[in-house]
């Protein structure tokens, strides 16, 4: 009996989860609409597949066909030669139905590809113009599985859902109108005995379905067990505070109950098999039965080929019956995925070119905040009326305490974000009047947040300039203050960073980000507390580098180091979004405002740890920080 499994192998998708059945979405024309025009690019291609499908799921029951002639005219019927050449047919039907199926899957295969590859490109393009808004407002990983796994669900529609809703309608569709040409009586008693395997065969799942679950969530508990006191850091917490016999009480209480759900899932799938092998034998023995009684009692013309014909096209159609119930499962499942890259396709583009966008001919830094205001949400006002200039070749500093607005007032330059009243001008230009990619290309940030790429030196020194030459890689490093450094690594410039360059110290990659901005050459040079979270002595390093550099270009600083305080032309003070005192230094401190405060709890107490380091350096008893 061909078939009497097909559903079974589905148990665990059968069924939407609570939260998939709160969040299913509505299907609409208009979503549908969408959701095909992604296969009108291969309108070609698809009808092929549906050609290839009706084709293949037809072959595909020509056997069950010719098994009733095999035994009618060759067995019964004692004809070796039709024996032989019905034989020779029914295996060249299945060659052949298996044949188109492979194209079929090929076909459906290189469509699937075809279409997520592009919705792919078209999420990463979109993703790369959101404004750095969305990106702090997102969870990282709900952007990742928009890219992945929504977008591979898609897949899963064309070569999985679609297919199978084809194939198994045809096969249902052409095995009901062989049956009721063979005999109707015969056909209608198949037809009502489906519901007695289809109707344990759900039930049966659920429970298995449900069992599935309970067990995944008891090993969830004891993967988090092992992630949290098998890594290093929480097994030094477990060894501090004594707890190594607790932890193992929790983690032998999850795995005992993961190994009870376990048995019990293997035995309801045991009980889930006999209840099918059961109920798939009562068919055939009722075609048999109302088969004998036609054929004894009511002189039918019925042959011993037509009833197994007749049990051969039941058997096959089991597997579809069930795939078509649980369809409706997958179908909400694909439409969901379609839901969720629709949501993020539809979001707005905050920062865009300006239709008429302006490319100056040269670039000398210069920056200009009128009347800025500029907030993340209604909710809170970050800047308040933010007026100040700087000139080419000039520096600015930005004190302030934190959580003040300075680190959100410089990104507003390179229009990581928009303002909300005012204007940020760029050589004098409205930033939102020039082209993006151009301002971006002159506006050099270096922040206290340094990210390095997952490969080498080299590699992410040339994300800043494709074509930089071996000279200037190492001029750009030697102004960095870090090519001595990398010159006493054995691979040199092909050294690898590590993920997030987790293989260099906080200094060592903070020079290199600086490197990578000396290579850019852009026109305004921004160091965001670029020495905040360092050592003193990669501290000092890194001032080494910076100190030349805000002497020859347009720089801003926001940083809690005196003598970078001090190089600047300017200092504004910015105290919750505002600027409440700008001038020089010795101007400021007088003034017994917000930078006197700042001044006597951060600033001296800096330049005191800055003479100290100055006296240690001078008597070389600190020589290089690689040796920290």
């Amino acid at each position: 009996m061909p078939g009497p499994m097909g559903g079974g192998g589905r148990v665990g998708r059968g069924y939407l989860t609570e939260e998939e059945k709160k969040n299913a979405p509505k299907i609409t024309p208009e979503l549908l609409k969408r959701v095909f025009s992604y296969l009108k690019p291969y309108w070609k291609q698809m009808l092929l597949v549906i050609c290839a499908i009706f084709v293949s799921s037809t072959f595909s029951l020509l056997p069950s066909v010719l098994t009733g002639r095999i035994i009618d005219e060759g067995l019964i019927g004692q004809n070796m030669g039709a024996l032989i050449r019905l034989i020779l047919l029914s295996l060249g039907v299945t060659l052949a139905a298996n044949l188109i199926g492979v194209l079929e899957s090929y076909l459906n295969t290189w469509i699937a590809q075809h279409i997520t590859c592009d919705m792919r490109n078209k999420m990463f393009a979109h993703l790369q113009k959101m404004s750095q808004s969305f990106f702090t407002a997102n969870n990282q990983g709900d952007i990742i599985t928009r890219m992945t796994s929504d977008i591979d669900g898609v897949r899963t529609v064309i070569t999985n859902t679609f297919s199978s809703i084809l194939s198994n309608a045809i096969t249902l569709i052409v095995a009901v109108v062989i049956m009721f040409q063979a005999n109707w009586v015969l056909a209608l008693v198949g037809i009502l005995i489906i519901p007695l395997f289809v109707i344990p065969t759900r039930r049966a799942g659920k429970t298995r379905w449900n069992l599935t679950r309970e067990a995944q969530a008891a090993n969830d508990e004891i993967n988090g067990i092992l992630n949290e006191t098998l890594s290093v850091s929480g097994q030094l917490l477990v060894k501090l505070f004594g707890k190594e016999e607790e932890e193992y009480q929790k983690y032998a209480k999850a795995n005992e109950k993961m190994v009870r759900l376990n048995i019990k899932e293997s035995m309801a799938g045991r009980w889930f098999r006999v209840v099918i092998t059961t109920f798939s034998s009562i068919g055939p023995m009722l075609l048999y039965l109302v088969g004998g009684i036609l054929m004894m009692q009511f002189d039918s013309d019925l042959t011993v080929g037509d009833i197994t014909i007749m049990v051969a096209l039941l058997g096959r159609m089991y597997g579809p019956v069930n795939q078509l119930l649980n369809m409706q499962v997958e179908w909400i499942r694909s439409m969901a995925s379609f839901t969720r890259i629709f949501e993020y396709y539809d979001m707005p583009i905050e920062i865009e070119n300006a239709p008429d966008a302006v490319i100056p001919k040269t670039a000398t830094g210069e920056v200009g905040f009128s009347h800025v205001a500029f907030s993340y949400n209604k909710e809170r006002q970050i800047l308040k009326d933010i007026n100040f200039e700087l000139k080419s070749g000039h520096s600015i500093a930005i004190v302030g305490p934190s959580g003040s607005g300075k680190s959100t007032l410089i990104n507003l330059i390179p229009r990581l974000y928009d303002v909300d009243e005012g204007s940020v001008t760029f050589e004098g230009i409205d930033v939102r009047k020039l082209d993006l990619a151009w301002l971006r290309s002159q506006v050099g940030i270096v922040s206290q947040e340094t990210y390095l790429f997952n490969g080498t030196i080299r590699e992410n020194l040339l994300y800043a300039k494709a074509d930089a030459t071996e000279e200037e890689l190492v001029e750009a490093l030697k102004k960095a203050n870090v090519y001595e450094l990398i010159e006493k690594q054995a691979e040199g410039l092909d050294a690898r960073v590590g993920n997030r360059g987790l293989k260099l110290s906080g200094g060592e990659k903070q020079r290199i980000s600086i490197a990578r901005i000396l290579l850019k050459n852009p026109a305004l040079l921004i160091f965001d507390e670029a020495t905040s979270a360092l050592d003193s002595i990669s501290e000092y390093k890194i001032q080494e580098a910076i100190e030349p550099l805000i002497a020859s270009r347009t720089s801003i600083l926001i940083a809690h180091r005196l003598s970078t305080i001090l190089a600047a032309d300017e200092i504004l003070v910015v105290k919750d979004g505002e600027i409440v005192e700008r001038g020089q230094h010795d101007k400021l401190v007088k003034a017994g405002g917000v930078y006197t405060e700042l001044y006597q709890t951060q600033f001296a107490k800096a330049l005191e740890n800055e003479r100290e380091r100055a006296e240690e350096l001078w008597d070389g008893t600190i020589i290089d920080d690689s040796d920290y």
